[in-house]
C-alpha cells in the first residue's frame, strides 16, 4: 500500500483512536534523565547495514501487504531509557516515546511487561514499542496516532508468529547523512512523496513516518549482539542462515504538527540531545503478545490472506 493510501488509514486511525480515548495522555518533561557518574558507552546502536541489506531496506517502500492484522495503540510515556541497548541503567538513553505497554522501563523484562498493562487496541498485545521522540521548535510532541501493522508482504503461507520475548531494533541512530539510514522515511498525510529527513507539510497536512522491520529470522536467536543480526531484511528471498520467515513489522506513527523547526532525541559524538536530525529515526520492539492471540492472527490473517483489524478478524 503506497504512501498516500497509508496517509488516508492515518487519518482515520486518527479520528477513530480520539473517539475512543476522549483524553490528553499526560507526558513527563522533556529531558534525557539523569546523568550518572559512571561513563557511559553510546557506541553500541546499531549502525549503517550493508550494500545489501540497504538495498532491501529501500526496496520494502514499493511492497504492498497482501494480508495483515494491526494494533491501534497511544504513546504511554517519554524517558531517557532504553531496555535492549542499555538494560538496568536508568536515565542513559536518548529520550525516547514508548507505545503500547505502560509499564516500559530500563530494567523491563518479558515477565514485567507480561504483567502490564498496555495503550493498544487490543488488549493482548502487552509488546512494548519505541521511538525517538519528536520535537518542534525545542518542545516535545507526542504521536497523535500510531498503528502497528503485522503484514504478510512475501511466502506469507510460510509466515510464523514472533516468539515470546523476541526483540529488535531498526534503523540507525547514529546516521550522519541520509544514505546511512535507509530506515528513515517521513511523509505528509494524504500525500504520497517521502523523504529520509523531515517533510516540511504544508498546512492542512501533518507529519507522519513509516517504519518497516526485518521477516527472514534465524530461527533460533531472540536478539543479537547488535540487536539486528539475529533478523535480516527480504531481498528476494530469506537466506539459509535466516529461512524462517516472520510477518512484517511496521509503525505508522502520526504527529500533530506540520512546517518546520522538526528534530529528534538522540545521541550525537556521545551526548545526549533532542536536535537529532530527522534521518537518524529508529524504533524497538519487544514481543510480548498473548501467544496464542498472536498465532492465531498469524494463522487466520497473514497466512490466509486476509485483512484483519484489531480483533484479529477480517475486516
Amino acid at each position: 500500500m503506497n504512501a498516500r493510501m497509508r496517509g488516508v488509514i492515518g487519518a482515520a486511525s486518527v479520528a477513530l483512536a480520539l473517539a475512543l480515548i476522549g483524553s490528553v495522555i499526560a507526558y513527563q518533561p522533556a529531558g534525557a534523565g539523569p546523568l550518572h557518574d559512571r561513563a557511559v558507552s553510546h557506541d553500541n546502536h546499531p549502525a549503517a547495514p550493508d550494500a545489501d541489506q540497504a538495498a532491501a531496506i529501500a526496496g520494502q517502500v514499493g511492497i504492498q501487504a497482501a494480508s495483515e492484522f494491526r494494533a491501534n495503540c497511544r504513546a504511554s510515556h517519554r524517558a531517557g531509557n532504553d531496555p535492549i541497548l542499555y538494560p538496568d541503567q536508568t536515565g542513559v538513553s536518548h529520550v525516547h516515546e514508548f507505545i503500547g505497554n505502560r509499564s516500559t522501563n530500563a530494567s523491563s523484562t518479558y515477565t514485567s511487561l507480561k504483567a502490564a498493562g498496555t495503550t493498544c487496541d487490543p488488549a493482548v498485545d502487552l509488546s512494548a514499542y519505541w521511538v525517538p521522540t519528536l520535537y518542534k521548535n525545542g518542545q516535545p510532541v507526542a504521536p497523535e496516532s500510531v498503528t502497528v501493522y503485522y503484514q504478510g508482504i512475501h511466502d506469507m503461507q510460510r509466515a510464523v508468529p514472533y516468539p515470546p520475548n523476541l526483540r529488535y531494533v531498526v534503523g540507525n541512530a547514529k546516521a550522519t547523512s541520509p544514505d546511512q539510514n535507509p530506515s528513515a522515511r517521513w511523509s505528509c498525510t494524504t500525500q504520497s512523496p517521502s523523504s529520509r529527513d523531515f517533510m516540511n507539510c504544508p498546512s492542512g497536512t501533518k507529519l507522519e513516518t513509516y517504519l518497516d522491520f526485518p521477516t527472514c529470522w534465524n530461527g533460533r536467536d531472540l536478539d543479537s549482539a547488535n540487536h539486528k543480526d539475529h533478523i535480516v531484511f527480504w531481498n528476494g528471498s530469506c537466506p539459509s542462515t535466516h529461512n524462517v520467515v516472520l510477518p512484517r513489522l511496521e509503525f505508522l506513527i502520526t504527529y500533530p504538527v506540520n512546517g518546520g523547526g522538526l528534530s529528534l532525541g538522540g545521541t550525537v559524538n556521545g551526548v545526549n540531545v533532542t536536535n537529532a536530525p530527522g534521518y537518524t529515526f529508529h524504533g524497538d520492539f519487544i514481543n510480548a503478545w498473548d501467544q496464542p492471540e498472536l498465532e492465531r492472527r498469524v494463522r487466520d490473517c497473514v497466512n490466509a490472506g486476509r485483512t484483519c483489524g484489531t480483533n484479529g478478524y477480517p475486516i
